[in-house]
C-alpha cells in the first residue's frame, strides 16, 4: 500500500469525524424552562423544542458506526506499514552489510534496488 493511499484514508476519517462533531456541537439544545421566553410553546406543551427527524438520528448513528470502522482499518494499515519499513530497513542493512564483505574481499557488490533506496539508515 502507498504511502499516499494511507493519507487519503486518514484524511477521509478526519472529514467524516470532523463533520460528526461539527453535527453534535450544532444541534441545538432545549434550554431550560427557566430561560424560555413567555408565550413561547408548541401544541403539546414542549416549548421552543427542535424537532429531528429520527431518520435523520439513524444517519448520523450509521455515520458514526463508518467513522468508527474507518478508524479501525486506518489504526491496522498503519501498523501494517510500520512493520513492513521496519523490514524494509532490516533488508537495507543486510544488504548494505552483505555489500562490505564483498568489497572485503574484492567482489563487486550487490546492485541496491532502487525501491530500498529510501530506507536506508546510513
Amino acid at each position: 500500500m502507498s504511502g499516499n493511499t494511507v493519507e487519503g484514508v486518514i484524511v477521509a476519517v478526519l472529514g467524516l469525524i470532523g463533520a460528526v462533531m461539527v453535527a453534535r456541537i450544532s444541534t441545538p439544545r432545549e434550554r431550560p424552562a427557566a430561560d424560555r421566553p413567555p408565550g413561547e410553546g408548541d401544541d403539546d406543551g414542549r416549548a421552543g423544542e427542535l424537532k429531528v427527524s429520527p431518520e435523520i438520528w439513524r444517519r448520523f448513528e450509521v455515520l458514526e458506526q463508518k467513522v468508527d470502522h474507518l478508524t479501525t482499518v486506518v489504526e491496522t494499515k498503519k501498523i501494517e506499514v510500520t512493520t513492513l519499513e521496519r523490514l524494509l530497513r532490516q533488508a537495507m542493512r543486510i544488504i548494505r552489510r552483505a555489500n562490505r564483505r564483498l568489497a572485503a574481499v574484492h567482489e563487486a557488490p550487490e546492485e541496491i534496488p532502487r525501491e530500498l533506496v529510501p530506507y536506508s539508515i546510513e
